[in-house]
This record gives structure tokens, C-alpha cells and sequence, in this order.
């Protein structure tokens, strides 16, 4: 249905597909509550009440340390706790950009030092990284300056993937009619569909805008071009003030849209066609630069282009140095992606040198996850993100991030099936023992019902998994803690969501989630009706032309 402003969604409410106790559970929680059901029926038979009360004290103790609440459960918090410990004690914790004298040099002194002299030396070893956490297992297939920078990921326990990060003007410029809403909403939506079909390539999109301060730069250059020489020292005085009184508090938005491409054995059996090896690749590469461009531009996003290995580095530099210029790309090195850094338990600290005045000082960043079962359900519109984006008490830097996996309609009709069968299933026990329905019950039996309708046969929509990310910047400590509680009230009371989820205790890596690079959503595992159908598909044949 439509309003006065576009196209209106509901979103909030579901935090995943179902179990299969009912409900959306952690799987760790799942896993151990199968362990003890498993541990009850072996001990049953040996030691009799005992076999049963043991494992139904211990699944008691489970649920206490799974429950959710608004800080996360107990383990979560432990592991948290365990995971910084262990953080500090290897030296991960910081990063220094890899230096190949640097690292010989520390090699030698750990293999002359003394036993207790090694732990600083190893830790020293540690930090000397060749990516930032939050670019782990990142190189390039493509980056020759002038053409499209291809990036290629490999995480640590993680499929690889190959990325490319366009630069888009956006779909609205100042007051715009419902109807120009309503088509570009449309326009966007089928923008996605049209590649999430099991014959699609890509994996996920990813919507990235960066909202900072104006450079002022281009206004000062001009200004000096065309002053009068003869002008006087207050006259000149006066054109600087007008350039920082304009700039003051003021805030621009620079948007992006990052595609990925899962190498999965269909990429590999289709670039095949198009030449042997990694040439192959660089070819299908570009013909599908060249349709998700064509893609975007009929999504009414305005000015198209797709960054070249250069300006996606200068970017991510950017983006942990704001003193760096987002657009200086001459003495960029695609190779080198990260800046000098330290973690603390609650934030990413960049060390960093102001080019204007020479002066060294520190940026803090802090990234939070934003998911769906955090937020309220309601009706959204297109427009519903306009109070993070462009609210005028909001005048810190951040990034706000949305990664959308994308699924063939075929999988989402089939769990959201599966979803409205268990959930109507929950209703109608809780009915049959006289209890009443909770209103988490009720939200996901609606939420369920809706994707249903949604996917209905005919529709020619595909379903998503989402999760949206915003890193906050601000140079203190301090003024990182008064951001994060201006962030957090402005998406309380303007945005309907109800919790923020820091990525405390490894906000170094959490920082990638809003780089141009794809990370940030591992896609749910297909199910096994699914994996069995593409099995049954098999590999295109040999002669086939596509």
C-alpha cells in the first residue's frame, strides 16, 4: 500500500527462521539443549531418575546463561569477557601496517632474546598485520588503475568472494512528488529481484552512506582564483568567514552501493566460458559490472560509477583517518588498506596526523549492529532512515550500512511455509493447555503470514536476510561516549528501534561491516530441500552456450 510518502513496509519483530523447538533460538542454545535431550535418553536406562534430573537441571542452567536481554545473555557476555582477554594477551588487539624490514628486524631480536624478553616481541609480531581486522583476507583481482577494482575475499572460515563497490548520486534531490517516491522504491525492489534468482550470480548488495563534514577545499581554490589581488586583508578574511560560517554544523552524504559475487561452483563453470583461468574471470567480471551498472542507473540512482581499486582503498583509509581526503586517490596504494590502530574493549582508536597543522591526534570509533528483532513493528517508509542520515542535531561523522543476502524465491517460500506451519502450531498448543498467546507469538504468526502473501506465486518477488550496521567517529573518548548516546536517542525515538548492539571486544573487525567491501552478513545455510534440488540441477553442459 502507498501514503503520502511512497511505498510503506513492515519491518521489525523476526529475528530468524524458526527452530525446531518453535520460535527464533540461538544455535548454541539449540545445540546444547539437543545435547542434554541426547544426554537424557542414555542415562535414562542406566541410572533412572538420576538420568533424567541431571540433564533437566543442566538444560535449566542453559536457558538461564541463552537468555537474551537488552546487554545480549550471560555467555554471550562471558565469551565477550574471554575473547578480549585473549585479545590483549596475543597482541591482536593492535595493528600495525606490515613492514617487511620492521618484520625481519623483529624476527631476529625474538630468536636472540631471552625467555622473558619474547612476550612484547611476539606481540610486537602480532600486530604487524598486512589488512586491518576489519579487512581480513582481502587482495585484488582486479587493480590496475582506470578500470573497476574487483576485490577478492577470502576471510578466515568464511566462503570467498569477489566484490566492487559503485559510487551512486541517490534516487531523491530535494522535495519530490509521492509518485517519484513510489517509483523509486519500486525501482530499487526490482533492482534486487532481478538478482536474486538461482540463475544470478550475486550473493548480497550492500548500501553504504558516508555522512560527513563539507570539504571546503574546491570553495577555498575557487575563492583564491577569483579574488581581486588588490583585495584587502579584511575583505579575504571575509570570504573565509562566509566558507566557515556556510560549513558550520552542516553535514554531506556520500552513498555507495557494494555487490558481491560468492565464487561458487556455478561462477567458476560460467566464467569458464568466457576464458581460461583468472582471464576468464576479469571477463565475466566486466560483463557483470557492466548489467549491475545498467541496473542501477534503472533504479533511478542517478550518477553511476564503478570505483576503481584506488578510490575503494582511499575510501576505507578515509574512513579510519578522516583527516585523509575521501577523493585523494594520486598516492594511494590499493595494497595498502589500513592505518596504524589500537582496540579497546569499547572502541576501534586510529592514531593519525592532521596534514593542516601537523599536529598528531586520534580518531575513536564504535560500530553497532542494528537487527531486526530490535526493532518495533511498524509501518516504514522508503524515508524512514532520514532522521540518522540527515538529522540536524546528529552533526558527528558515521556511516550507516544495510547488507541484503538475497533469496531465490524457491528457498524463501519454502521456510516462509515452514514458519506460518510452526507458528500457528505454538498458537494453537498454547490454546489447547488455556494459556493465553504472548505478543511475541502474535508478531511472528503476523510477520510470517505477511512474507507469505508477499512470495505468493505471480508476485515475481525473492526474499532477503538483512542486518544494518553504523559506525560512529569522533576524535575523544569523551566525544565518542556522547555520540553513542545521541545515536542510540535519536534511534529510540525517531527510528523505532529499541536496541543498538555494540560490537564490543572486537570493534576493529566490527569497522569492516561499514567499509565498501562486503562483510558483515554470513547468508544462512540453505536447507536441505534446497541443497538437494541444486544437486539435481547439476553443472550447465559442456556445449551449452550459457
Amino acid at each position: 500500500m502507498t501514503d503520502t510518502h511512497g511505498v510503506v513496509r513492515h519491518l521489525g519483530g523476526e529475528a530468524g527462521h524458526r527452530s525446531f523447538f518453535g520460535g527464533a533460538h540461538s544455535r548454541v542454545r539449540l545445540i546444547l539443549l539437543g545435547l542434554c535431550i541426547t544426554a537424557g535418553l542414555v542415562l535414562t536406562p542406566l541410572l533412572g531418575w538420576v538420568g533424567v534430573a541431571a540433564p533437566a537441571a543442566v538444560a535449566a542452567v542453559v536457558l538461564l546463561l541463552t537468555a537474551q536481554t537488552h546487554r545480549g545473555s550471560i555467555l554471550e557476555r562471558r565469551r565477550r569477557r574471554a575473547r578480549w582477554r585473549d585479545r590483549r594477551r596475543t597482541g591482536t588487539d593492535r595493528f600495525v601496517p606490515f613492514d617487511d624490514d620492521e618484520w625481519n628486524r623483529l624476527h631476529d631480536a625474538l630468536r636472540a632474546a631471552r625467555r622473558k624478553q619474547r612476550p612484547p616481541i611476539a606481540s610486537a609480531i602480532a600486530a604487524m598485520r598486512g589488512n586491518p581486522d576489519g579487512a581480513d583476507g582481502m587482495g585484488w583481482l582486479q587493480h590496475q588503475p582506470g578500470l573497476p577494482g574487483v576485490a577478492w575475499h577470502h576471510p578466515v572460515g568464511e566462503r570467498p568472494y569477489l566484490s566492487v563497490a559503485f559510487a551512486v548520486s541517490g534516487q531523491l534531490r530535494g522535495v519530490e512528488s509521492t509518485a517519484v517516491l513510489t517509483r523509486a522504491a519500486t525501482s530499487w525492489g526490482a533492482f534486487l529481484a532481478g538478482r536474486a534468482g538461482t540463475a544470478s550470480l550475486v550473493g548480497s548488495v550492500q548500501t553504504l552512506t558516508r555522512v560527513l563534514p563539507p570539504e571546503t577545499a574546491r570553495q577555498q581554490h575557487w575563492v583564491s582564483l577569483a579574488l581581486d589581488p588588490d583585495a584587502s586583508v579584511e575583505e579575504q578574511r571575509s570570504y573565509a568567514e562566509v566558507i566557515q560560517a556556510t560549513s558550520a554544523d552542516a553535514m554531506v552524504q556520500r552513498h555507495y552501493i557494494v555487490v558481491t559475487w560468492p565464487l561458487t561452483a556455478a561462477f567458476v563453470d560460467t566464467a569458464g566460458k568466457y576464458g581460461a583461468g583468472r582471464d576468464g574471470w576479469r571477463a565475466l567480471m566486466a560483463a557483470e559490472i557492466d548489467a549491475v551498472q545498467h541496473g542501477l542507473a534503472d533504479a533511478h540512482l542517478g550518477q553511476v560509477t564503478a570505483l576503481t581499486a584506488r578510490q575503494v582503498a582511499a575510501l576505507m583509509l578515509h574512513q579510519q583517518d578522516p583527516h585523509r581526503l575521501i577523493d585523494a586517490v594520486r598516492h594511494v596504494d590499493p595494497l595498502v588498506t589500513g592505518v596504524e590502530s589500537r582496540d579497546e574493549f569499547s572502541a576501534h582508536v586510529v592514531t593519525t596526523t592532521d596534514a593542516a597543522t601537523g599536529l598528531a591526534g586520534e580518531w575513536w570509533h564504535r560500530t553497532a549492529a542494528i537487527r531486526a528483532d530490535a526493532m518495533a513493528v511498524a509501518p516504514r517508509t522508503q524515508l524512514w532512515l532520514l532522521d540518522l542520515l540527515i538529522g540536524r542535531e546528529l552533526t558527528f561523522i558515521r556511516t550507516v550500512s544495510f547488507h541484503i543476502h538475497l533469496v531465490p524465491a524457491i528457498e524463501a517460500k519454502a521456510a516462509a511455509r515452514r514458519d506460518v506451519v510452526r507458528d500457528l502450531s505454538d498458537q494453537a498448543a498454547d490454546q489447547a493447555r488455556g494459556r493465553l498467546g504472548n505478543e511475541d507469538s502474535t508478531v511472528a504468526v503476523t510477520a510470517a503470514q505477511r512474507r507469505r502473501a508477499d512470495l505468493a506465486s505471480g508476485s515475481h518477488h525473492h526474499g532477503v536476510e538483512w542486518i544494518a550496521y553504523v559506525t560512529v567517529t569522533a576524535p575523544s573518548r569523551d566525544g565518542l561516549a556522547v555520540t553513542c548516546r545521541q545515536l542510540a536517542d535519536v534511534c529510540s525515538s525517531e527510528l523505532g528501534i529499541d536496541r543498538l548492539e555494540w560490537q564490543d571486544s572486537y570493534q576493529s573487525a566490527a569497522s569492516g561491516t561499514t567499509w565498501p567491501i562486503g562483510r558483515g552478513l554470513a547468508p544462512a545455510r540453505s536447507s536441505l530441500a534446497s541443497r538437494l534440488y541444486g544437486g539435481l540441477a547439476g553443472r550447465s553442459e559442456q556445449e551449452a552456450l550459457a
